[in-house]
């Protein structure tokens, strides 16, 4: 599934321009938390399939998580597991009922 969160999330389709601009701000945290989420579970993948656990390589390590990083990132901002999707929902203001 390749569809971005704000086209099928959107909470807000009437509001103003600052509401909207504060679900940006708030799809990003929420994108960013999801990737710091993924980033060690994709380290663990990652030294699991290594052919060389010891690298000896000066930096190597530091390159590997920067890498892993990255990739945490990018799958985070193409929708991710769906913890972006439910933190969002969880932000979301509480529908008020008509009431008696």
């Amino acid at each position: 599934m390749n569809i971005a969160l704000s086209s099928t999330y959107s909470p807000l389709s009437t509001a103003n321009p600052l509401a909207v601009k504060a679900l940006g701000k708030s799809e990003k945290a929420a994108r960013d938390f999801e990737a710091v989420l993924l980033t060690p579970v994709l380290d663990a993948l990652q030294k699991t399939f290594a052919g060389d656990p010891e690298d000896k390589t000066p930096g190597a390590s530091d390159y590997r998580m920067m890498g892993t990083q990255a990739l945490a990132q990018a799958i985070a901002d193409r929708g991710g597991i769906g913890i972006a999707k439910l933190i969002l929902r969880h932000l979301e203001a509480p529908k008020v009922s008509g009431g008696p």
